[in-house]
């Protein structure tokens, strides 16, 4: 066992503060949270002492215990609403919560052999009763604190032995009385009662251990994700502004501009221009997706027409549908409901939909697209007719770098990230997007978007207008 010295310098060190500050804090909250079941504990005790053995006891105990809980309540409130405090604060609060457990220590003790005084010499269960309670939920819930739970156990060892010790000698009881097994039972219960208080120590230091390494492992993960998503930020912009150079001279060679290319070049410069494309827009989407994560993203919200721009994205993705010999089927009615959203953010979610099921449609097939309108919500539905989804398939649906079919004889590349940042996109806008197998082939995808208020339609576009 620690002495004192080296329990405060094993306490309150710099390098334990920290551990230490946390382990008070445990104390304190375990003791509001049980105050009422402690209270419950100290009024029947002292109910069953007032009524068989002495009123004014119980009375003076009862003033003692109030006193003390209402000195604990206002102990523990004032150390948990302390943040970061100094050591020198640290041990101020340890030496608080030693000397609220000395004195609650000794009430319970007085009580004890206070009632073992006015029995006389004999079996002294009750007081012995309640000592053994007190001791065990002293173990169960003040293991936090080493010095709290060594007072404790201090205090409650020694009265334990002492009420039966005192029988023996008053009376001078042979080895074969009962006071002497009462006085042996003791030591055996005594015992019981600390191998519980290491067992509920012990494993309280390695619930704590294990807390504190998760901690240090959460922030070396932050650390780790911080330096990622700076190079992978720093990587994308450096590698744009080249690569769009690049794009821009092979588009102007393709274009004819620097002459007429034989056959073999142009397929040539063709493919080199696909691939162009495609680096170009898997940069663009990792710098989205950067953008989502860290809160950097901007929208401008605003009320737009449903039908305008659900009719402009199927304007814009129809001819990348033609390639893949599908047809985009628009069923729109002459007026819709206007929407609250960023007109390019969801520009950019409904060309993901409309590309994926076009991607993922058999040749010659349909791609249906229409409107629904509610009282709050408005949305744009898209069917497909191709592989179909099960809600079994939605983290890879919406997941980053994944895709339902990730074989290499897929039809059309991909980077597995534009349906992610959709799924970021509608929800930053106050929307939702997600998905239902239709009762046939394909899938049906659904954008949902919130209406924009009737207060909003009545003012100027350019109070409208917000960045977020």
């Amino acid at each position: 066992m620690l002495s004192s010295d080296k329990v405060e310098e094993a306490y309150t060190g710099p390098d334990q503060v920290p551990l230490l500050v946390q382990q008070m804090r445990d104390y304190c909250q375990v003791g509001i949270d049980l105050v009422i079941q402690r209270q419950v504990i100290f009024l029947a005790a002292l109910a069953l002492a007032a009524f068989y053995y002495s009123a004014t006891l119980a009375v003076i105990l009862l003033t003692a215990t109030i006193l003390l809980e209402l000195f604990d309540f206002w102990l523990f409130r004032r150390i948990l609403r302390t943040q970061n405090p100094s050591t020198a604060r640290v041990r101020q609060h340890l030496l608080l919560l030693v000397m609220s457990t000395v004195l609650s220590a000794t009430i319970i003790c007085s009580y004890a052999i206070a009632i073992a005084v006015i029995q006389g010499p004999t079996t002294h269960f009750m007081p012995l009763f309640f000592l053994f309670a007190a001791a065990l939920f002293a173990a169960m819930n003040n293991h936090q604190l080493l010095p709290v739970l060594v007072l404790r156990m201090i205090f409650y060892g020694a009265t334990f032995l002492f009420i039966p010790i005192r029988d023996v000698v008053i009376t001078g009881a042979a080895l074969q009385s009962e006071l002497w097994a009462q006085l042996f039972s003791s030591i055996f219960v005594l015992f019981f009662i600390l191998d519980c208080s290491r067992l509920y120590l012990n494993l309280y230091r390695s619930q704590l251990a294990q807390l504190r390494a998760l901690k240090e492992e959460h922030e070396r993960a932050k650390v780790a994700y911080t330096a990622k998503t700076a190079f992978v930020s720093t990587m994308s912009h450096e590698l744009r502004t080249p690569l769009t150079a690049i794009k821009g001279s092979i588009d102007m060679v393709n274009s004819g501009a620097l002459g007429k290319l034989t056959d073999q070049a142009g397929f040539a410069i063709k493919v080199a221009q696909r691939n162009c494309d495609r680096l170009l827009c898997l940069i663009n989407e990792i710098l989205d997706l950067q953008s989502v994560e860290t809160n950097k993203m901007k929208f401008t919200i605003e009320p737009v027409d449903l039908i305008e721009i659900a009719e402009t994205a199927v304007t814009d993705n129809t001819p990348y549908a033609k390639e893949l010999d599908v047809v985009l089927v628009a069923n729109f009615p002459s007026e819709g409901p206007m929407v609250r959203v960023d007109r390019r953010r969801i520009g950019q979610v409904l060309a993901n939909v409309l590309s994926n099921a076009s991607k993922f449609s058999p040749k010659d097939s349909q791609v249906r697209i229409w409107v629904e309108d509610d009282a709050e919500v408005a949305r744009i539905l898209v069917s497909d007719m191709g592989i179909g989804l099960s809600q079994d398939d939605y983290e890879e649906v919406f997941g980053s770098f994944s895709q339902i079919d990730s074989s290499d004889t897929r039809k059309i590349g991909g980077t597995g990230l534009g349906m992610n940042i959709s799924k970021r996109i509608m929800e930053e806008l106050g929307g939702d997007i997600r998905y239902v197998g239709n009762e046939g082939a394909g899938t049906t995808f659904i954008v949902e978007m919130p209406k924009a208020a009737a207060s909003e339609l009545a003012q100027p576009r350019s109070e409208l207008a917000t960045s977020a």
